[in-house]
């Protein structure tokens, strides 16, 4: 029988998000990636900021001239060293937290994008899906933390994607393409087709790897939703697959005092907070932050990146 993964805080919120999809456009054709092996490469010169550090932003959307080189080094690192890689050809472990010892817990951030929210963002109808006041307070009180990224948030945003990767305490992982869900019954998410799912997977490893940084086989399923296919489907990939056991319930929430309770309620040595950076989809989250590392700091917890909570080095 599928094993199916969800988490209810997120029931509400993914629903408000997915129910325009089947109004708009079919999600775009999903392409064999370029090169599936590529997994690391050093991050483009130039800056790494966005132009507008400390406010919203629509931010740009992806050109050629905005895209980094995929210029790969002569001898790039083995990809079994790096964190969240597996055995390619086996299915992929699901790890919820790390171990419940010490005092780490891993900041996690998603990054979606759906056909739906790019139609938003063009058609005016929201400012911006990339919250960089979060940015700024990682980066002002250097904080780590993880960021599983869509292929598309990549392409609408490049230059904050730079900022991230130029960010030493922020590490990249992998939330698909399109944000399509991987079962028949995800929150009322489109379904990606089972042939497709190794390729969307493949392609937004693809995407992220020329921005460099502390890349990661690390992926999130969308709505956390998953069966025995879609990890069979992830196998060639050598990738882990993370849920989380502290799931904020950050999309639209309309005050940050839920964000930061359910939080502080669940999280544990060895936890995986579960966050968003989609700012016109979760509004408070860089609100309900600033209380969330003070009531961490309390507790004696500590922000880490997600391969040193899950000791994957």
């Amino acid at each position: 029988m599928p094993v199916r993964i969800s988490r209810v805080p997120l029931a509400a919120t993914l629903t408000a998000v997915v129910g325009a999809v089947v109004l708009l456009t079919v999600p775009a054709h999903l392409r064999e990636p370029v090169n599936a092996s590529i997994l690391w490469v050093p991050a483009p010169s130039g800056p790494a900021g966005t132009g507008t550090p400390s406010g919203p932003t629509d931010g740009p959307v992806d050109t050629a001239e905005s895209r980094p080189s995929p210029t790969v080094p002569a001898t790039p690192p083995d990809a079994r060293t790096l964190p969240g890689a597996t055995p390619p050809g086996t299915r992929p472990p699901v790890v919820d937290h790390g171990p419940r010892t010490g005092n780490k817990v891993a900041l996690t951030f998603d990054a979606d994008m759906t056909d739906t929210m790019r139609y938003q963002l063009r058609s005016g109808a929201v400012r911006s899906y990339a919250n960089l006041r979060i940015l700024d307070l990682l980066e002002r009180e250097r904080v780590p933390a993880t960021f599983f990224l869509t292929g598309k948030w990549v392409e609408q945003y490049p230059q904050v994607t730079r900022r991230l990767a130029a960010n030493p305490g922020i590490e990249l992982a992998n939330h698909t393409y399109a944000h399509l869900a991987f079962t028949s019954d995800c929150y009322g998410l489109p379904r990606l087709p089972q042939r497709q799912m190794t390729a969307d997977v493949a392609r937004t490893f693809d995407i992220v790897a020329p921005y460099g940084g502390r890349q990661t086989r690390y992926f999130r399923f969308p709505g956390l939703c998953h069966d025995h296919a879609a990890l069979d489907a992830l196998a060639p990939l050598g990738v882990t697959v993370v849920d989380g056991d502290v799931v904020s319930g950050d999309p639209f929430a309309t005050s940050w005092r839920p964000i930061v309770r359910a939080v502080l309620d669940g999280v544990r040595p060895g936890s995986v907070v579960v966050l968003h950076v989609t700012e016109a989809n979760a509004p408070m989250t860089d609100e309900a932050l600033p209380h969330i590392l003070a009531g961490l700091a309390e507790r004696g917890l500590e922000p880490a990146p997600l391969s040193e909570v899950l000791q994957h080095r």
